[in-house]
């Protein structure tokens, strides 16, 4: 009988672990925006790496 109660809560807890892995993402995900929100609240902001750069380039030419 104890046999059969620890495979049951095995299969339940293997059958648990894929519905809870998309969670994660949506944590991390709001962790990073909470983050990048309090950032701006002290001032820092965030620069796009992909910029074009004004004026330096056309002065280049």
């Amino acid at each position: 009988m104890k046999m059969k109660k620890k495979i049951v809560r095995l299969g339940i807890l293997l059958a648990l672990i894929p519905m809870l892995s998309g969670c994660w993402y949506l944590v991390a995900g709001g962790a990073g925006a909470y983050g990048g929100y309090k950032m701006k609240e002290k001032g820092y902001t965030v620069q796009s790496p992909i910029a074009k750069e004004k004026g330096t380039a056309q002065q280049a030419k």
